[in-house]
């Protein structure tokens, strides 16, 4: 059956033969099942997403991820050295003088924002990419907004210029780039802000077939955050920042909402110690939160998923009774762009990590089915696995009220409705720490509505300085 296929495809389409005869010999001739049936174009775009995958290196994932994960935790582990919220006059001066060296480097434009956007909405029942989802508790701003605007508080607070680049996927790129364009890139300069698109693997069934969302297509998704190692290179973002004179990158995900971004503290450390690559984390919830645990395994900087702790090191405490390993990482990172070069210049490639998904696909009979149990494997590299090749690297803690809720879930833990209470929360401390009277919940949640914009107040310090401390709070304000 396979020759038949070829032979047909051969003809219709000779310039692909080597690469139709790599997706049958790698046992994907499914995907050619409803060749006859789909017109011209759809067999153009079908060929494209052939000829851009590596087959035998899908398959060789595929047969990695059946293996017994090897404990990535044995060595010696010990918990990393923290910089830890100041407690004392002697630590605030210590912060005070990290926060003047990041400003200066702010003021200097050697600080580039990078904002990792690949993803769609889809399970908060958003069709649209993640960034774009309406957010903020009163005027319902986007995710992409919120950014916009911290971003143009500090340029007015630090006389600066900041790049802007977002890494989107081929799926979202040109529905993100439209949005910026339809809201007028909020009112950032369109030259501060570059696009670029990550690389996408195929998902595949637990079986190693590619799954189809239709007769033409093959189900394809980014290659995780890892992935903007190389696509920094192969897309000349790297090239573009030096250009501008950029030496440090400021590195988040889009779906934190409280993101303090280009945090001049937190660049200060970083740059006092010399640092590679820098990492901010919170405090645990409780043993088993679902987060990766920053450790020192074998003097070494790593991130542990929460996973492929054992249980013994999972529930370890200090002898004060804080947990032992106790540094959840929220993917919020200093990374020095001669650092990255070097990396991605030696080769280093990052390891990909198999993850079991719901993916809705064609069955046999072209049926698009949604599946209700887990049905896909996703193949993703993680830019924290970079921290391997550190030799320099800074973790700062930060509470998690005031830095870390970020929007993964259409309910529950994570949602567009905990995000919300969390801004509203926020905003309500720094009032509240102003002067003014601010209710709130058993639970500690304000009670009622409050939005600041961070042109307005770009933190509580700024707050402090504008707010009337007569002002009475009547359950709604917006600043």
């Amino acid at each position: 059956m396979n020759i038949k296929i070829l032979e047909k495809l051969d003809k219709e389409f000779p310039s692909h033969k080597s690469c139709l005869r790599n997706a049958l010999e790698a046992g994907q001739g499914h995907i050619f099942r409803w060749w006859d049936e789909i017109t011209s174009r759809e067999k153009k775009h079908l060929l494209e997403q052939i000829a851009s995958i590596d087959f035998q290196f899908v398959n060789k994932l595929f047969r990695d991820s059946l293996r017994k994960a090897t404990n990535r935790t044995k060595g010696c582990l010990v918990p990393p050295k923290v910089i830890t919220p100041p407690a004392n006059d002697f630590e605030r001066n210590v912060e005070q003088n990290a926060r003047k060296v990041g400003e200066e480097a702010l003021r200097e434009r050697k600080i580039a924002v990078l904002t990792v956007a690949g993803g769609h909405g889809t399970r908060l029942g958003s069709n649209g990419p993640k960034g774009t989802l309406p957010i903020a508790p009163i005027s319902r701003k986007s995710i992409f907004q919120l950014h916009a605007e911290k971003i143009h508080a500090i340029q007015k607070r630090y006389d600066t210029y900041i790049p802007w680049y977002i890494m989107t996927s081929e799926t979202n790129n040109h529905a993100t780039q439209a949005f910026f364009k339809e809201n007028q890139f909020f009112r950032l300069d369109p030259q501060q802000i570059s696009f670029f698109t990550q690389g996408m693997l195929p998902a595949v069934d637990l079986r190693g077939n590619l799954l189809m969302s239709s007769k033409s297509n093959i189900v394809m998704s980014p290659n995780g955050h890892g992935g903007t190692i190389i696509a920094l290179n192969e897309k000349g973002i790297l090239n573009d920042m030096k250009r501008r004179g950029v030496k440090e990158i400021f590195y988040h995900q889009v779906d934190n909402i409280l993101i303090k971004i280009a945090d001049p503290v937190f660049v200060g450390y970083h740059l006092k110690d010399g640092a590679e690559m820098s990492l901010k984390v919170v405090k645990k919830y409780h043993p088993e939160e679902k987060v990766g645990v920053v450790v020192c395994l074998n003097g070494c900087l790593q991130i542990i998923e929460y996973s492929e702790l054992s249980r013994e090191d999972m529930y370890a405490k200090n002898d004060d009774g804080a947990l032992k390993y106790n540094a959840g990482s929220i993917a919020v990172h200093m990374i020095n762009i001669d650092f990255l070069e070097k990396v991605y210049q030696k080769g280093k490639t990052l390891p990909y990590h198999a993850a079991i998904k719901k993916v809705p696909y064609i069955n046999g009979n072209g049926v698009l089915v949604n599946p209700k149990r887990d049905n896909a494997v996703k193949f993703e590299s993680f830019i924290f696995d970079m921290l391997k090749h550190v030799k320099k690297g800074v973790i700062m803690e930060v509470l998690r009220q005031d830095e870390f809720s970020p929007v993964k879930n259409v309910e529950g833990e994570n949602s567009p409705v905990t995000a919300k209470q969390d801004m509203v929360n926020l905003f309500g401390r720094w009032l509240c720490n102003a002067g003014v009277s601010i209710p709130t919940d058993s639970q500690g949640n304000v009670i009622g509505l409050i939005e600041i914009n961070p042109c307005f107040a770009l933190d509580e310090e700024e707050l402090k300085g504008k707010i009337n401390k007569t002002l009475k709070f009547n359950g709604f304000l917006r600043l």
